[in-house]
């Protein structure tokens, strides 16, 4: 294997939920092994913050705001990396949500809707919106920020589980109907991540000490442990890797 596989000059990225954790360490991946990179998140301020210590790194990167729930912010997010890119081969669908913990008996409609929005539906319209740009440039790669928790659903985490599990059917479907097209869709689901997004589970000792007792290598994952994952599925090293989902969790479903 050469490592030219890995080489991504001459692509384009989209990564949504960028601007921290384990979206802004793929992001930086993906822009040191040369993709020009539009990162993303609802805070515009924080993106060029972002932006501009990447570019401080010799890296091309762009940060524009997008509210992946709203249709037209996407819209929006696809046409100003066509403008300022050119078009888009690579696509990480990275933001997601989890606004409450609780049991499937005590769904409520309304909190259901915004994680399934949010986690599922805004990644397969984000998804669609490149899928033509792919198809003329001659090939993409999708990859979808799932979870351990679409796997195997945890206590308090039934309507998130419930997202991520359905999001990785979407990478099989997409897998199953755009590889004539040489795109190429795969997950990736992590496990026990220290980045702010899951505070509430490695902020108390007592919680910790219990996701730790349960995992092989004995730790939390840090963000920057997924961005070679990342770089694998986007570059031409998995070339023959579609709609398949990539654990990284230390050993915990074992």
């Amino acid at each position: 294997m050469s490592k030219d596989m890995f080489n991504l000059e001459g692509k384009v990225a989209i990564v949504t939920g960028a601007s921290k954790g384990i979206g802004k360490s793929m992001a930086y991946g993906l822009a040191k092994h040369g993709a020009k990179v539009v990162i993303s998140s609802r805070d515009q301020e924080t993106l060029d913050t972002v932006s501009e210590s990447f570019n401080k790194d010799g890296l091309d990167t762009k940060g524009i705001a997008c509210h992946v729930g709203k249709i037209d912010d996407l819209k929006a997010l696809v046409l100003q990396t066509k403008e300022a890119y050119g078009g888009v081969d690579i696509l990480i669908n990275n933001a997601a949500t989890n606004p409450v913990f609780g049991k499937v008996s005590e769904a409520e409609a309304d909190v259901f809707e915004k994680i399934m929005n949010v986690n599922l539906k805004a990644c397969m319209l984000l998804s669609n919106l490149c899928y033509p740009i792919m198809v003329k440039r001659g090939g993409g790669s999708v990859i979808n920020i799932a979870s351990i928790e679409g796997i195997k659903p945890s206590n308090g985490l039934a309507m998130y589980s419930m997202s991520k599990a359905a999001l990785i059917s979407l990478t099989k479907s997409q897998a199953l109907e755009w590889g004539r097209n040489k795109i190429r869709s795969n997950a990736i689901c992590p496990g026990l991540i220290q980045t702010k997004f899951s505070k509430v589970l490695w902020d108390n000792e007592e919680m910790l000490s219990k996701f730790v007792k349960h995992i092989p290598a004995k730790r939390m994952g840090q963000p920057e442990e997924l961005a070679g994952l990342a770089l694998f599925l986007a570059s031409d090293a998995s070339s023959y890797c579609t709609g398949s989902s990539y654990v990284a969790d230390g050993g915990y479903l074992i």
